[in-house]
């Protein structure tokens, strides 16, 4: 009876000291949790509100608040340019509308480089930059770079006109930005085109600069890559240069020089050659 106790008590107490076991580790993989959940608070980053489109948005679409929608955006991640709130976007005494300028998707944050200010369009006044002015290039499938201009694009210019009796062509500008194509000024657009005139940003004395060689001469267009931050230097071509012509100095021949006299024989004049003095 005492053994049969005994062995009672024994598996009794094993089974509380298991019982005890398995409690400790439900109760340390808690505090582990608990411990993880606090961290990932601390570390969790603050967000703040952001205007983005709720559906896609095409070049010269009117946007209103129902086109956009309040999402969290991180704080630390914010885009240059950002609209927080409708006040913002449309400020009292403003229309309640602005124009897209650049395609954007669902979702896309609205920036302000993207859209017009309140109640504008999309035309050239709205993408012109502060003291630029804009100014149209006539163009045709040559000079035009066979219609692969787009808006957004830069261009060299070139002009070829007489200088000094002969033809040369000069690179005149350098870099500057096409803002529309022919009456097209959406950037996204893929379709080629042989444009008629393109038209550039520059400032109000490359305008002076173009205007006077467009009428004296022809102007050329060079596309410039993408990523081409290199600017061209002083370019100048002539019809000699481009046939590889040499200027060598005239030679001089010293004539030897002949001295006369002249007498009359009745009615005739006849010059007599005599050894000269000098």
């Amino acid at each position: 009876m005492r053994m049969i106790f005994g062995l009672v008590l024994l598996v009794g107490l094993g089974l509380a000291g298991f019982a005890v076991y398995m409690a400790q580790g439900y109760i340390d993989q808690y505090q582990q949790e608990l411990a993880q959940e606090r961290a990932a608070r601390a570390e969790q980053v603050e967000l703040v509100p952001v205007v983005v489109a709720k559906e896609p948005l095409r070049y010269g679409q009117q946007v209103t608040v129902e086109n956009l929608r309040l999402v969290r955006w991180p704080a630390n991640s914010l885009p240059e340019g950002v609209f927080q709130t409708a006040e913002e976007l449309f400020p009292d005494g403003k229309p309640r509308f602005r124009t897209v300028l650049r395609p954007m998707e669902a979702g896309e944050p609205l920036l302000q480089v993207k859209v017009t200010e309140p109640g504008a369009d999309a035309g050239l006044t709205s993408r012109l930059a502060q003291g630029m002015r804009a100014f149209a290039i006539r163009v045709d499938v040559t000079s035009g770079v066979s219609g692969f201009l787009r808006p957004g694009d830069r261009v060299d210019v070139y002009w070829t006109g007489s200088s000094q009796g002969q033809k040369v062509t000069k690179l005149i500008e350098t870099g500057i930005r096409l803002i529309a194509v022919d009456q097209t000024a959406d950037q996204n657009s893929s379709r080629p085109s042989i444009a008629r005139t393109v038209t550039v940003e520059i400032t109000p004395q490359q305008v002076a600069s173009l205007a006077q060689a467009q009428s004296t001469g022809q102007l050329s267009l060079s596309l410039v890559g993408a990523d081409d931050n290199v600017t061209a230097s002083a370019i100048e071509v002539d019809q000699r240069q481009l046939l590889g012509i040499v200027d060598t100095p005239d030679e001089v021949v010293e004539k030897e020089k002949v001295c006369t006299i002249r007498t009359r024989r009745g009615s005739e004049v006849v010059e007599i050659p005599i050894p000269c003095t000098n």
